[in-house]
C-alpha cells in the first residue's frame, strides 16, 4: 500500500472559484452573455480553451480591444448578479474541521466586490483570517504577489503554509512564493492542465483534504 501524503502546516490558503465555490456554470453563463452583448461569437468551447483566472487574459484571447474592457467588466458583473452559486459539496464541513486546527485564508483572482459578499452570504467569512482578491496585490495570479501578501498579513512562513487550488496558475503562484500546493479537481475545465502542472498532491475532491493535513507540532 502506498504511503499517504500528509503535509504539516500552520496555515492553509485556498483559491475560491472552483475550489470552494461551485461557480463554473455561473461564470460561464456570465461570460457568454457578456460576449454576446459585445458581438463576439464565443461558445463554451472557446471559453474552455482560453480560460484563465485573470479575466483580462480571456479578453485578450477574444481579441477584445482594450478600450472595451471596462464595458466588458460591467456586462459580466450585470450577468453574474443574477447567479447564485453555492459551495462545492463538503466545503462547509471541511472548513469547520480545518478551522479548528489551522489558520485559514482565501487568495483569489476574483474581484473583491464579488467574492467578499459571497463569503458573507454563504456564511463562511468567519473561517478566514485573510482574503486577498484581484485588486489587493500589485500583480495577479499566477504571479506570487497575492500569496505573498496573504503570508505577510498573517505573519505566516511559506514552509508552514499549504495552498489549495484547482488550476495550473494556482500551482505556479504557490511555487513562486515557496509554498507547497495541493491541487483539487473542480468543476472548471482545468483538470488536464492542472495535472500537467504537477502539484505536490492532486485530490479528486476538496472533501479529501483534511486527512492529508496535520498541524505543525
Amino acid at each position: 500500500m502506498a504511503k499517504r501524503t500528509v503535509f504539516s502546516a500552520r496555515t492553509i490558503l485556498f483559491d475560491w472559484d472552483g475550489t470552494l465555490l461551485d461557480s463554473f456554470r455561473a461564470d460561464t453563463r456570465a461570460y457568454l452573455s457578456m460576449f454576446s452583448a459585445l458581438g463576439i461569437p464565443w461558445t463554451t468551447r472557446d471559453l474552455a480553451k482560453h480560460y484563465h483566472p485573470d479575466w483580462y487574459r480571456v479578453y485578450e484571447a477574444a481579441e477584445l480591444d482594450r478600450s472595451r474592457w471596462q464595458e466588458a467588466d460591467r456586462l459580466w458583473r450585470a450577468a453574474y448578479a443574477a447567479e447564485k452559486p453555492k459551495l462545492l459539496s463538503g466545503t462547509r464541513d471541511i472548513l469547520r474541521v480545518l478551522g479548528g486546527r489551522f489558520v485559514l485564508g482565501i487568495v483569489t483572482s476574483g474581484d473583491g466586490t464579488r467574492v467578499r459578499p459571497q463569503l458573507k452570504a454563504l456564511r463562511v467569512e468567519d473561517y478566514f483570517s485573510v482574503c486577498v482578491c484581484s485588486e489587493d496585490a500589485e500583480h495577479r495570479k499566477p504571479h506570487p504577489a497575492p500569496l505573498q501578501k496573504a503570508l505577510r498579513t498573517l505573519d505566516a512562513k511559506p514552509e508552514e503554509t499549504v495552498y489549495v487550488g484547482d488550476a495550473p496558475q494556482d500551482v505556479e503562484m504557490a511555487r513562486g512564493a515557496g509554498v507547497r500546493v495541493i491541487g483539487v479537481i473542480g468543476p472548471f475545465l482545468t483538470e488536464k492542465n492542472l495535472r500537467a502542472a504537477k502539484p505536490e498532491l492532486l485530490l479528486k475532491s476538496v472533501r479529501e483534504l483534511p486527512r492529508h493535513l496535520r498541524p505543525v507540532k
